[in-house]
């Protein structure tokens, strides 16, 4: 069994190294039919695993339903509802993470039941279409269209004035296109409808110009060789393949001027460290708003184990706190 990244807190170095080779294929060597049994993968939600990634709660109604694409294609949806009622609730839409081709929504009850209930807001966590099925940049397609769509049409006492994106990892990517590509949705009054931004460990930039990338080469959780991977498995090789620096799939080659206020969370040992930390810089010079807090002795993917991150509590209470900033409405 390999051993744990130097620097990381035991427990962490011990399930990160459970992660990477037990009953796991590593996207370097998986086939479509290995990529395809990983999505179907789910934790269980009762303790001792909740222990590590935290419960679902059962104060928030969960719900599926779906939004149409550009292309006609209905991409399904995993709704968060807090209990009780009241005034119109605001609206997060969240996309997970899995480089654009492993992850699941129900992977994420934890986080999003979570955002739910703290914010009293409802969430919704997008099933974009993955590659290599579906090739960027598709997966920015159809996070575009449902956004836009959950704007026009959120039921479930959704103030849809009042919206904000949220994702980890390739969600995060999604997130800042997201953002770049709606910053003009307005209220009849004329505000930004998307309030804000939380993009956590994003990956920012397709040409892979991140120093953090070759100092973690052989990180936790995430290497060199597996983004690598994930980009090819994106991107593809073919004539028509989109190129790394399309804001599409590189948001930190994308125009941020007038984009919503972000909070940018990054890992230390991570990989993609500054790909968050180079986004939260251009966004800074661009004028907007951004809070940017890189997480020491913190691997790629610690959002999704706060029982044994070491900063897992103070990871969710920033992301809570900057989302309830931005969403509740002044009295």
């Amino acid at each position: 069994m390999k051993r744990p990244y130097p620097g990381l807190a035991p427990m962490m170095g011990l399930v990160t190294v459970f992660l990477d080779t037990v009953g796991r294929v590593s996207i370097v060597d998986a086939t479509l039919e290995d990529i395809q049994r990983s999505r179907a993968q789910v934790y269980p939600t009762s303790p001792p695993f909740s222990w590590i990634t935290g419960p679902v709660r059962s104060d928030v109604a969960i719900d599926e339903g779906s939004a149409p694409a550009r292309d006609r294609a209905a991409i399904p949806l995993r709704w968060y509802t807090p209990s009780g009622t009241g005034s119109p609730r605001p609206l997060v839409v969240y996309f997970h993470g899995g480089g654009w081709v492993q992850g699941s929504t129900r992977m994420y009850d934890p986080l999003c039941s979570h955002l739910a209930a703290e914010l009293d807001a409802v969430v919704v966590s997008v099933d974009y279409r993955m590659a290599p099925e579906h090739r960027a940049p598709t997966a920015a397609h159809d996070a575009i269209d449902v956004t836009r769509w959950l704007r026009e049409n959120a039921d479930h006492g959704v103030d849809r004035d009042r919206i904000a994106l949220c994702g980890d990892s390739a969600g995060g990517n999604l997130s800042a296109v997201v953002a770049q590509q709606l910053r003009g949705l307005r209220t009849a009054d004329g505000e930004p409808v998307i309030r804000h931004q939380a993009l956590i460990y994003p990956a920012t930039d397709m040409t892979m110009a991140s120093p953090s990338i070759a100092e973690h080469s052989q990180g936790a959780v995430l290497t060199e060789a597996k983004i690598l991977a994930f980009r090819a498995l994106y991107i593809g090789d073919a004539d028509d393949a989109v190129e790394f620096t399309d804001p599409l799939v590189s948001p930190l080659f994308g125009d941020v001027a007038g984009v919503a206020p972000a909070l940018v969370q990054t890992a230390d040992l991570d990989p993609i460290r500054d790909d968050g930390l180079r986004y939260g810089e251009a966004l800074r010079r661009a004028g907007v708003p951004v809070r940017v807090t890189n997480y020491v002795g913190q691997p790629h993917g610690f959002a999704s184990v706060p029982g044994i991150a070491r900063s897992g509590a103070q990871h969710r209470a920033e992301l809570v706190c900057e989302l309830r900033r931005h969403l509740v409405q002044e009295d």
